[in-house]
Formats: C-alpha cells, structure tokens, sequence
C-alpha cells in the first residue's frame, strides 16, 4: 500500500494527500462452476447453515473458517456503526470477535436466503470480466441486534465439491421499530373526524416547511443539491426531522448555474433518486437544466423542508447538551432578511464531495487586462462572437474539455493547457462499462447497487483492469487520435480506469462527448507538459518561454479537500478534528464520507448521484440509530 509521497510518482497513481493506494486483489484459483441449479442451492443452504450456526454459537472460528485464505467481507453497519473491509480468516475472526463483544453496537444473528427475490437466487457469475474465474453469487437477507438488511456472497470452488466464500458483503438497511414510513407503513393523510384542526394540508405544510412554531430541526443540511436532498428524503422517511438550507435562489441551482452546455455525463440508469426514479421517457443524458428542474419537483413530491438564499453567520457545538446552536442569515422572497437561531443536533455539510475553488497561485493573475478571468465554477457559459477572440482554458478534465466545446461552438479560438495526464473514456464506453447492472431492462436499481457495492474496492480494482484494457479496445480510435495531437492519457491508478481514479483522486478523467475528436481535429489547440508561470496583461507565460494570447482565460483546476469548506463555514475547531475527505483508507473504504468525522454532530455527504442515493441511506440510519438511543 502506497500513501501519498514523492513528487516523483506519476500523477494519475498519486493518492489524494493521507489516503492510500489500495492494493489490487488476486483472483483465486478456482474448480470450476457449479454444474447445475440442484448443486448451487444445495452449496449456498450448506453454508448458509454453517454460517448460522457460527452466529448462534457466537464462535467468530466457525464463521472465518468457511471463507478462503484471502477472503473479504465487507460491512456497512452490520456489525458495527462504520464501514469495514477486512481480509483474510484472522482479519474476518478478529472482526466478529469484536462485534460479539461490544456492549452496545450491532451484530449479525443470522442471515437467510430469501426465495422470493429473483436477486437472491444462487446463480453462476465469474469474478473477472473476461470470464475465466468461475463463482457462485447469490443475496441473502440479514437480521441484526438493531435492525435488518441484505447482503451478498460470492463463493468459489477450491477443490471439486469444497467451497469458501470470497467476498461476503452486508448492510443495515432499517433499523428495528423505527422502519421508514413507505409503501405499507406509508402515513394515512387525512384526520377525517377532527372537529379541532384549522389547516388544511398546504397551510400546514407551509407553517412546517417555515418553522412557525419556532422549533429546530433534528438536522440542519448545509446544500441543496444531489446530497442534500437525497438526505432530507432518507432522514424524513424515518421520521428525523431536517432542514437543507442553500445560498442559491432556487433548489437545483447547483445545476442550473453552471456553463451552458452541460449535461450529466453518467446515463439516466444510474442517477435515479431515492422513492422517485426518473420517468420512462427521460433522456439518457440529462441537460443540467433539466436535471435542476427535477431536483425542484423532487421537494415538492416529497415534503422537504428546504430555505434558499440562507447561509450560517455563526455557528458552535455545545459539548454538554449535545446539540448545535447556528444561527443563520435568510432573505425573503420579498427582499427582506431575517436571522434565525437554533438548535440542530446534527449538522452535515452537503456542498459537494469538494472544498474551495483552486486557482493556482499565480503571479500576475490580477493584472489581467481581458474580458474574464474565472474558475469553471464561476464560468456561466461562452458569448457569441463574430470576431475570433481567443481563450484559454488551464485544465484537462470534465469541465476543461466541456468548456472548451464550448467556447469553440461559440466562435472563439481555444487553447486547452493540459499539465498532467487524463483518463479519458467515452460516452459510449462509459455506459457500456455500466452495464449489465445500470441499463435499460436491468436489475431494479435498489438491487443494482447491492451488487455494485457488495464488492470490496480492492477486488473492484482487479475487476477495473480488465474493464479498462476492454474500454481501451473500444476507444482505440479516438485514444490514438489524441495522443497524436500530443494529448497525454492514462489508464487511472494501476490501470484500474476512471471510476477508481474517481474515488481515490475526486477527479482526473474526462467521459468524452465530442471534445476528444475535437482536439485529435486541432479544433481545439493544445498546451501539453509546461507550468503556468505567469498570467500577463494580455495571456499566459509557461516556464519554457513560450506565451499565449488570450482575452478570456478559466482555470479549470479542480477544488481542494471538502474539509476547507469546513474550515471556512464552522472554523478551526470544527475542522481540526474532523477527518480529511474522499481518496481510500488502509481497508479500502472512503475516508470519511457519510460516517463519524471526528466531531460530534458533524457529518458529510456528497458524490454523484449514485453515490448520493446509495449511502444516504447508511448515514440517515446512523443519524436515527443515534436520535432514538440505539448507538451512541
């Protein structure tokens, strides 16, 4: 395992500061598949039963003893209140020793087939994507002390009729007496027969939405957008009462605002919300505008109580009552500002898996003379022109190629300088790599990310590498063309691909659509391999020399740690005792992201879409198991 260090390690196996470059799991040696459906059910009860029987028995030996040498289970909640990957028999042993013996935390007592499910059903897969590495996989439900949940296994053949477990996951989905309030638990909403009550369902949904009676919400979420929203709908279906507040004037803003051209680069299969997916009609690719729209709907459909232009002025942990007192500065839709003050317990910030904008720091950046000077962030889209003016943009990823396109659509002449090398992988192979999990036809989405995230990120990796020389096959063609233009690519950390790249850097990739052929065309112009040195009154200087002209320059250059949002909304003694944000632990897990931070009270989340719907739901649980007493 390799942290962050020497410079002289190329950029794109480089680490986000503190993490870890987790190794890349070996593929056992197998014997084969299970020959027929008899066999695999027949295989999964025997260790099912065996399994249980190490639960009753509370003996962690009998458990650790059914996976193979160098087996993984991965846990979110189950056993205890954080996620874990551990490995191997001494690592698993260790791990439900622990869980049997804390006082008050979470434990498995059993796990059963559900024959109901077609997801649970034992069926044969290969672990590998080129189909040489033979498994058993099948789902199963899970009943712990505290609540209930699913897991995954997937079993190999050690020898002719011998079989282990290789990768085990399990997750706590609902927390027993306090399940969320859908579907045959969904509320009744109506009070025929009270003769007392004055409100009719949008008076009272305006005086709580509002706060009228002056109460606090359990939870204050700082943001609006994927994150946020996709808590509030979680912490509310569980009866947490929450409140996202958002500096924008309107929910989807975070969207809404940013260049003109953007759309989702992921496709419609994976971005679906928790309890409203996208219609069947929905466009692959989302424009953002339309996705800040549906974000919009999204409160209203379910109740959520949000105040937009609404920052916090002050806020401070209150160690003995446990609680936070934050004071936060509204203005109206009539123009008027009011303050309000109170008294959440828990606060998350939501404001994206990022920190601040960075824009290197530059001599002469404030003696620029042209037309703009910005970060992506702050870019609102390229201007017509009918006189060839001249932009540069200093990144090399997403927004720096989407950018780009932009500015060339709109008659500029762009310059795009690349520093470092780019994964990049097209639209096309981006959604293939996806499915058969995320696609048209495919698993429902809740199953879909049970079989994603049932992977260890470790064996994930072994996984990606093949994924990634498949991709590479398929973008053959514009790769070549790219580095023929002097384009520098790569294949993320360890050749793993852009998704790993993603986790462990937060960034470094482009999932092209259009610019790519663009720059192999010398559409768009190109700056490879020298440093920014200094910004002059008319361009740019790098350190060979050489300078470019330019009347508009964006820094597409990323943003720092989500931490230093932190630092800057709740000061240093929040952010000195939180943990740094995004890129792996020595386990494989995200660091901090949607788990105890290091200060109580205090909370992140964000991602894409995907990663927003799937683990707000292990933070709503942590959040509510803590609200009614169960952990503490």
């Amino acid at each position: 395992m390799t942290a962050n260090g020497s410079r002289s390690i190329p950029s794109h196996m480089r680490p986000v500061p503190g993490s870890v470059n987790i190794p890349i799991a070996k593929f056992p040696a197998t014997a084969g598949p299970a020959k027929s459906s008899t066999e695999r059910q027949a295989v999964v009860e025997g260790i099912i039963a065996r399994f249980n029987e190490g639960l009753a028995s509370r003996d962690p030996a009998v458990v650790s003893s059914l996976f193979s040498a160098n087996g993984f289970w991965r846990d979110h909640l189950a056993l205890s209140w954080d996620f874990r990957t551990v490995n191997g028999r001494q690592g698993i042993f260790d791990y439900l020793q622990s869980s049997f013996s804390a006082e008050k935390g979470s434990t498995l007592k059993t796990v059963a087939l559900d024959t109901k499910a077609p997801i649970c059903a034992p069926q044969s897969a290969f672990l590998d994507v080129d189909g040489q590495v033979p498994c058993l996989i099948f789902s199963f439900n899970i009943d712990t002390t505290t609540g209930a949940g699913m897991g995954m296994a997937r079993l190999i053949q050690d020898s002719p009729g011998t079989w282990s477990i290789f990768t085990l996951y399990t997750a706590l989905r609902q927390l027993h007496g306090h399940e969320e309030t859908i579907f045959h638990r969904r509320p009744l909403g109506m009070q025929h027969g009270d003769v007392t009550r004055t409100k009719n369902w949008a008076e009272t949904r305006k005086s709580e939405a509002e706060y009228e009676d002056e109460k606090s919400p359990d939870v204050l979420i700082l943001g609006a957008g994927q994150a946020g929203l996709t808590i509030a709908a979680r912490l509310k279906a569980l009866g947490v009462n929450a409140l996202m507040i958002d500096k924008c004037d309107r929910v989807g803003d975070n969207w809404r605002k940013r260049y003109h051209q953007l759309v989702l680069h992921d496709p419609v299969w994976v971005n679906h919300l928790p309890y409203v997916k996208f219609p069947p009609q929905w466009p692959i690719f989302t424009p953002k505008d339309k996705i800040a729209d549906f974000f919009e709907a999204y409160v209203s459909l379910l109740e959520l109580n949000v105040w937009t232009r609404t920052e916090i002025i002050t806020s401070k942990w209150n160690p003995q009552g446990k609680d936070w007192t934050v004071t936060v500065k509204r203005r109206l839709e009539n123009g008027v500002e009011e303050t309000r003050t109170m008294s959440p317990r828990h606060i998350i910030q939501a404001t994206g898996h990022s920190g601040k904008m960075t824009i290197p720091d530059i001599k002469g950046i404030k003696s620029f003379q042209g037309d703009r000077i910005c970060h992506s962030s702050e870019f609102g889209g390229a201007q017509e022109n009918d006189v060839s003016k001249r932009a540069v943009v200093v990144g090399c990823c997403n927004s720096a190629h989407d950018i780009c396109h932009d500015f060339l659509e709109k008659g500029y002449h762009v310059t795009m300088v690349q520093r470092s090398t780019t994964c990049v992988i097209s639209s096309k192979s981006s959604t293939e790599r996806l499915k058969p999990l995320y696609a048209e036809g495919g698993p429902d989405v809740d199953d879909a990310d049970l079989l994603f995230h049932s992977t260890p990120l470790s064996v994930l990796k072994a996984v990606q590498v093949g994924v990634t020389a498949l991709q590479g096959e398929w973008d053959a063609g514009i790769l070549r063309g790219l580095e023929e233009a002097g384009f520098k690519v790569d294949k993320g950390p360890d050749d793993t691909g852009l998704f790993i790249k993603y986790l462990q850097r937060g960034g470094g990739y482009y999932i092209d659509v259009g610019a790519s052929q663009l720059i192999a065309d010398g559409k768009i112009k190109l700056k490879q391999g020298q440093e920014l040195e200094e910004i002059l009154p008319r361009g740019l200087k790098f350190a060979d020399g050489s300078e470019l002209e330019a009347d508009e320059i964006v820094f597409a250059t990323g943003y720092d740690n989500m931490r230093t949002h932190t630092r800057q909304i709740f000061g240093d003694e929040v952010a000195d005792l939180v943990g740094d944000v995004w890129g792996f632990n020595a386990e494989g897990e995200l660091r901090t992201m949607w788990r105890r931070t290091g200060h109580p009270g205090f909370w992140f989340h964000g991602g894409n879409l995907a990663l927003c719907r799937y683990y707000s739901r292990l933070l709503a649980l942590q959040i509510k198991a803590l609200e009614e007493g169960i952990c503490t």
